[in-house]
């Protein structure tokens, strides 16, 4: 895959295809009503069978122990049958266990020893930048997303997003959508800056390509991918989304979700109309390979892929970062 001008993009694998909705588990915590209620819309949303909605009782906080996370593994793995390549968790806490995230941990397992030291390298994800549509057949690793918003109403609009993308764009004679890689001046949270694809139009796809330089985008419209480094992202009340789109900030605390760190959350991206978005839960340093690699982010998404296989495919070290937003989102695909 190549632009129309400027420098070429990066080789990316041919996709083998996408996960699909027959392919998606969904897991339900009953003791919390926001999970209770926007798991159950996401079910019809989506049309899931009975045997792919399990439901488990959890607590409702930030974080699990260990402890929890082995008997919510335990039940994961004893429930879903070998169809289901990745999964939907329909909450917004709990979202780390210790320093790794919940979908870290439930992908490539509990790494307590990251926890002495969470600014080290982590566990490389096998999962990156490949072509393949089933991931727990391939690699025994199934990815997840919360469906994590503010408030149930928020989450169930993010839905709705993610319905209404699939096979929305890239449509010949439509308007192009634009994908924005922005650099903020913030050298420590700018480490993806040189991965940032070369800006011009993406004429297969329809797809408008912009690096900017400034602290913040302001009323740009079509967005369908906005990449950014700091610590807040301001003048996202004056961003116009398509269904579908992708957002994250590299910042060290974005992936936690209820905010309070200082740091913007990535649910505030949801909140203003992103469907996916990726960040840390526990302080990672600057290692790129820790958060979304633009270009491999932009060009599986391009190909068809789902959400959650387009974010993650982009991480080459996962453990730290959870994944929100609808998994299913697929706004270039062309199958049902």
């Amino acid at each position: 895959m190549a632009g129309s001008r400027g420098p070429q993009l990066i080789p990316v694998p041919r996709a083998e295809g996408r996960i699909t909705r027959k392919e998606l588990g969904l897991v339900i915590n009953t003791a919390d009503p926001y999970s209770v209620e926007v798991g159950e819309f996401y079910i019809k949303a989506r049309g899931l069978g009975r045997t792919q909605v399990l439901r488990v009782q959890l607590p409702v906080r930030s974080a699990l122990t260990p402890e929890e996370f082995k008997a919510l593994a335990g039940q994961v793995d004893a429930f879903f049958g070998a169809p289901v390549q990745a999964l939907a968790l329909a909450w917004r806490q709990p979202y780390a266990v210790g320093c790794n995230s919940v979908t870290g941990a439930l992908a490539l397992g509990y790494d307590a020893d990251l926890c002495a030291q969470s600014c080290a390298p982590s566990a490389r994800s096998p999962y990156f930048n490949t072509a393949s549509s089933q991931p727990h057949t391939r690699f025994k690793l199934r990815p997840s997303m919360l469906l994590a918003a503010r408030d149930v109403p928020m989450a169930k609009s993010m839905i709705e997003r993610g319905v209404a993308s699939d096979g929305s764009l890239g449509l010949r004679g439509a308007a192009p959508a634009h994908a924005y890689y922005v650099s903020t001046g913030d050298p420590a949270r700018g480490v993806r800056q040189p991965l940032f694809p070369p800006s011009g139009l993406l004429r297969r796809w329809g797809v408008e390509v912009h690096t900017e330089n400034t602290p913040a985008l302001a009323n740009a419209s079509r967005v369908l991918v906005y990449q950014t480094g700091a610590i807040s992202v301001a003048k996202l009340d004056t961003i116009q989304w398509v269904p579908g789109a992708l957002a994250d900030h590299l910042t060290s605390f974005g992936g936690q979700l209820e905010g309070g760190s200082g740091q913007m959350s990535i649910v505030d991206w949801i909140a203003s109309g992103a469907t996916a978005s990726y960040g840390t839960v526990s302080e990672p340093c600057a290692h790129p390979q820790k958060f979304p690699h633009p270009q491999v982010l932009l060009l599986h998404y391009l190909q068809g892929a789902t959400a959650i296989e387009a974010y993650w495919k982009s991480v080459a070290w996962p453990q730290q970062g959870v994944f929100i937003g609808e998994p299913l989102a697929a706004p270039f695909s062309r199958t049902r």
